[in-house]
């Protein structure tokens, strides 16, 4: 069955940088596009990256310039390198994937402050 497991968030300073990792088993994670998406408290699931099979990224606004979605098909992970990381970043980190139905790893909480 499809497994997402990511790993890398803690606690952080503002401007400070962190770098998340999504390890993916069970589909061939080569022909798929991978997310990240975040949620704060009392707020809704937001999409924040996407990475297509080819590359192709997308960012949200609020974190464009800031944070790189990376893929490496040969190792089945997807990565989230965020830089100058701001309170507002402060949420649990999933990684997603959409095969027949959605898939959510277990999530991983990134906190930013002093």
């Amino acid at each position: 069955q499809v497994q997402l497991v990511e790993s890398g968030g803690g606690l952080v300073q503002p401007g400070g940088s962190l770098r998340l990792s999504c390890s993916a088993s069970g589909f061939i994670f080569k022909y798929r596009t991978m997310d990240w998406y975040r949620q704060a408290p009392g707020e809704q699931r937001e999409n924040v990256a996407s990475i297509t099979p080819h590359g192709i990224t997308k960012y949200a606004d609020s974190v464009r310039g800031r944070f790189t979605i990376s893929r490496d098909n040969g190792n089945n992970t997807v990565a989230l390198q965020m830089n100058d990381l701001k309170p507002a970043d402060t949420a649990v980190y999933y990684c997603h994937v959409h095969r027949d139905i959605e898939h959510w790893g277990q999530g991983t909480q990134v906190t930013v402050g002093a």
